[in-house]
């Protein structure tokens, strides 16, 4: 029984002061990085997920998508919020970072639908290999790139948990990421906090 983090996205375009800035959505780092430490601690794997769009793509506004440019790849909005112990391309924990959305025609809302770009492959793959079977999911935004990522997950057999306490939702429309986790939760995805992770309750 093999255990990976896989923090999702947390990027300073999703943070505040970010062009597509989620409510409080550098409140997911300090959590994120105590059980960063619990997982190195215990060997578990640790991944993080990034948006990695190319500046023309479906996926922004511009191009008929819904959200305004963010996370282009090699800028600085694309980057690890400074706060997170795996920035600076994740060396410090050996994170293995999974670029997504990278084709002018992806959305790339699943960490699944992206590439390890050490190992070149797919997430799933990686995933697999290392014999993983229990993802602790945390990160921005919980009703969507967290959503999606979740989801995929279940579906792909793993036993899956929800850092409630390590996510922020965008919440376009009031209620969302409430929602998103009552569908989560209806998936199979267990919701827990890294609180109760740390202290052994799950």
């Amino acid at each position: 029984m093999k255990k990976a983090l896989l923090i999702v996205d947390v990027q300073k375009d999703f943070c505040p002061g970010g062009s597509l800035a989620v409510p409080n959505g550098d409140e997911v780092v300090k959590p994120l990085n105590n059980l960063a430490v619990h997982a190195l601690l215990y060997g578990w794997s640790l991944f993080a997920s990034r948006d990695w769009h190319p500046l023309v793509t479906k996926h922004f506004s511009n191009y008929g998508g819904i959200w305004p440019i963010h996370c282009v790849q090699n800028t600085r909005g694309a980057e690890f919020h400074y706060g997170l112990y795996m920035n600076a391309a994740g060396t410090f924990y050996k994170t293995e970072i999974v670029s997504k959305g990278v084709q002018p025609d992806e959305d790339g809302y699943s960490a699944f639908d992206g590439n390890c770009d050490q190992l070149e492959k797919p997430l799933l793959e990686v995933l697999n290999l290392q014999g993983i079977t229990e993802i602790y999911i945390g990160g921005l935004a919980t009703d969507y790139c967290v959503r999606a990522s979740a989801l995929d997950a279940v579906k792909y057999g793993f036993k899956t948990y929800l850092l409630l306490d390590a996510c922020r939702a965008v919440n376009l429309k009031p209620g969302d990421g409430e929602k998103a986790v009552e569908e989560m939760k209806k998936a199979g995805v267990i919701i827990t906090t890294t609180g109760e992770v740390m202290s052994g309750k799950v």
